[in-house]
């Protein structure tokens, strides 16, 4: 007779798949280390086979591994439908929630404060990323959902976009001085100074193409996926920032001509390939009806 499977080796498995290290898997699951990984053992002498490749900088998964990944998270999708169609106090479960820092900050407090009120029980757990990253890990299933940015043409069509945000330039002065920059009544004389995200986020590649696009020198004075580091420089004084236009601190400036216009972003939930969980999908319903009046 084969033996059942044990759903907390399922969760603490997945987990570990997800994390890449054992360290990291005790702390999401409540466990010490040494449980964690006597549980792996336990399910890989249930199966019969090695499910990790165990080295010094974490674990990776083996062929057996990979394969029993998707059986091990439907079942665990499956538990969840269940206790949520029976259960008599609405659903349960955990999220593990990717969203940019300007949006964590500007967003996510209304969010999480009307979600938990419908639903106390789930458990959402936030990693704050830029855009590409959260793709790579929704990809490596490392986050459930996130909320990401994607280009927006004046023409383009709005459907699945849940709200657009202006990008602004952002400055410690309600003008920009020119001369402050080496900027004379003819035009730049000397580049101007910018303050902008990592060269992976979509608002560093608006900036450089719209002062491209004006012909206006600049250079990257100080690049950073931290949003407190870009508004620390922009109240220096000593570059501009780019910023989405409302999480710009209120004792910064919105700065227009002579700079050139910026584009909008649209904001929109995005998922992993695998199947979602009701859990999941009803925050992200929540998202999507809830983020446009925020």
């Amino acid at each position: 007779m084969q033996t059942p499977l044990d759903l907390k080796l399922l969760t603490t498995f997945v987990r570990a798949a997800h994390s890449g290290t054992l360290s990291a898997t005790a702390i999401q699951v409540g466990r010490t280390q040494s449980t964690v990984t006597m549980q792996i053992q336990r399910l890989e002498e249930t199966l019969g086979h090695s499910l990790f490749h165990r080295s010094g900088s974490g674990v990776a998964l083996t062929g057996h591994g990979e394969r029993f990944l998707g059986y091990a998270e439907r079942i665990l999708k499956l538990q969840d439908e269940a206790l949520s169609a029976f259960s008599d106090h609405g659903l349960r479960g955990a999220i593990t929630f990717g969203c940019p820092e300007d949006y964590l900050i500007a967003f996510f407090p209304a969010l999480l404060k009307s979600f938990g009120t419908i639903y106390p029980d789930i458990e959402i757990k936030v990693v704050s990323a830029p855009t590409p990253d959260l793709h790579r890990l929704l990809h490596a299933r490392q986050i459930d959902m996130a909320l990401v940015s994607t280009p927006v043409a004046e023409t383009e069509t709005l459907k699945d976009i849940a709200r657009t945000e202006q990008l602004a330039w952002v400055g410690s002065k309600p003008t920009l001085e020119l001369h402050d920059f080496g900027v004379g009544a003819h035009g730049p004389t000397t580049p101007i100074p910018l303050a902008l995200a990592a060269s992976n986020a979509l608002d560093h590649k608006a900036a450089c193409d719209a002062m491209d696009a004006a012909r206006m020198p600049y250079k990257i004075s100080y690049a950073s996926n931290s949003l407190a580091g870009l508004i620390a420089v922009a109240r220096s004084g000593l570059a501009i920032s780019v910023m989405m236009q409302k999480a710009v601190p209120s004792d910064l400036f919105i700065l227009k001509s002579p700079l050139p216009s910026l584009p909008k972003l649209g904001l929109k939930v995005a998922t992993g390939e695998v199947p979602q969980s009701p859990t999941i999908n009803a925050f992200g319903d929540h998202i999507g009806k809830m983020l446009p009046f925020l």
